[in-house]
């Protein structure tokens, strides 16, 4: 079965996109995969995305680092090619495959000439549905694994953002490193990983995006192929994340030139009808560029860092509302403060003339996101995992634009909440006054 359903966007696209109307196609396969798909013949070349809900949050008790470390080796070797064999073959057809995990998803990135397209598929379908996890292959990647783990604990960022992951979510898997421990990453056998391939990689959560030069037939064929073979279901999805984090300071003891600062409360979740206020106040208080509140009031006004933002982090399970800082450790006293009452501040609402230069650079720089094949099949896909219309393309700007002040003041004292405010800071602080 295939759908016709036309959205028009305008985007400086790449490669032989022109400002014009695009036509997204629904498409299920005959073995019942859906999948969304923009057409475009002009140039040889396709993309394909396909995203698996769960990520590394589908770890086992005493397993984690498990699907990040079977996600390492899904191109270290496949049926019967070793790791550098199918790198030459990845490489003679001119292909590209990326796999990667976060905490959410695990993701394929799958870009190919048309003139290739079914022995790069071939290759594709090996790593997904073949991967050998050989003993040396296993024992490489981990050590790269283990590798980035050692440079973590004396990375202040990383410091930081684990620490806060912690205190926010407690025992949830959004409280702990994706990537594993030095501990349980040592341990993992290749059970281990057959298992989590198992429990990530199934039919039971999978999205697709894909544009370029494909017919929806093609795509139907090359997804069956792909996937009909995963398992039917995965690995339970995770329940909800609980916040526990109360408001105050944590400071992390570290010898660094610079103290991190990581601040924040409990967020929004994207599907909230007051998401784009949110989205918005967001934009004026710590935003890109030089005139959100944060940037004028920490940097420019007062020069006590190079950079401070803010950004809503809304996940599948749990949802933040964040800011990160670095400055002297000396400093950082009056930067807490400052950040504390500029929480304050933004909690009150934002002027007429903040409202409609936030909304005048995010209309504006949203058709940017779509600047070739590739970026526009991340974003259908993760408009699916959003569950979000495929009308949202054209409408976004119109959600945006919607947006009156009165929203807005209505939305800020829920979403910027200065008593719930927590820092957690890595470096020498002493003078920071702990709550």
């Amino acid at each position: 079965m295939i759908r016709f359903i036309t959205t028009f966007f305008a985007a400086l696209l790449t490669a032989g996109w022109a400002v014009a109307a695009v036509e997204i196609q629904e498409v299920e396969t005959p073995g019942g995969f859906k999948a969304w798909l923009v057409e475009e013949h002009s140039i040889p070349f396709a993309a394909i995305e396909i995203r698996f809900r769960g990520g590394t949050s589908l770890d086992a008790d005493g397993k984690r680092g498990a699907v990040n470390l079977m996600t390492g080796l899904l191109e270290e070797g496949a049926g019967d090619l070793d790791a550098q064999a199918f790198a030459e073959a990845r490489e003679s057809l001119a292909t590209s495959i990326r796999f990667d995990s976060h905490s959410d998803a695990l993701t394929v990135s799958f870009r190919f000439l048309s003139e290739n397209r079914d022995e790069a598929v071939e290759l594709l379908r090996l790593a997904m549905n073949e991967p050998t996890f050989g003993d040396e292959a296993v024992e490489r990647v981990r050590a790269q694994v283990l590798s980035g783990l050692r440079h973590n604990v004396t990375d202040p960022n990383e410091i930081a953002r684990a620490r806060f992951n912690e205190l926010a979510w407690g025992p949830h898997p959004y409280g702990s490193n994706g990537e594993g421990s030095l501990e349980s990453v040592a341990a993992l056998t290749r059970q281990d990983l057959l298992d989590a391939h198992a429990g990530a990689m199934a039919r039971d959560r999978v999205y697709v995006g894909a544009v370029g030069d494909i017919t929806a037939e093609e795509l139907s064929e090359v997804l069956d192929l792909l996937l009909g073979a995963l398992p039917a279901e995965g690995a339970p999805l995770p329940t909800a994340a609980s916040y526990a984090m109360p408001s105050g300071v944590t400071l992390v003891d570290f010898e660094t030139p610079q103290s991190v600062a990581i601040f924040g409360h409990e967020g929004i979740d994207r599907d909230d009808p007051d998401f784009f206020p949110a989205f918005i106040l967001n934009e004026v208080f710590g935003g890109s560029g030089f005139e959100s509140r944060l940037m004028r009031e920490v940097r420019v006004k007062r020069g006590l860092t190079y950079g401070i933002g803010s950004y809503l982090s809304p996940r599948d399970h749990g949802a933040l509302t964040l800011g990160q800082v670095a400055t002297v450790g000396n400093r950082m006293s009056e930067t807490v403060e400052v950040v504390r009452e500029e929480w304050a501040r933004i909690a009150q609402g934002v002027t007429e003339e903040e409202l409609e230069a936030a909304k005048l650079y995010l209309t504006g720089a949203y058709p940017l996101r779509f600047d070739g094949n590739a970026p526009i099949a991340r974003i259908m896909v993760g408009m699916q995992m959003d569950d979000l219309p495929v009308e949202y393309i054209a409408t976004r700007n119109d959600n945006v634009n919607a947006v009156t002040l009165d929203d807005i003041t209505r939305v800020a004292e829920r979403i910027f909440r200065p008593d719930d405010l927590h820092f957690v800071i890595v470096g020498q602080s002493d003078d920071v006054a702990l709550d």
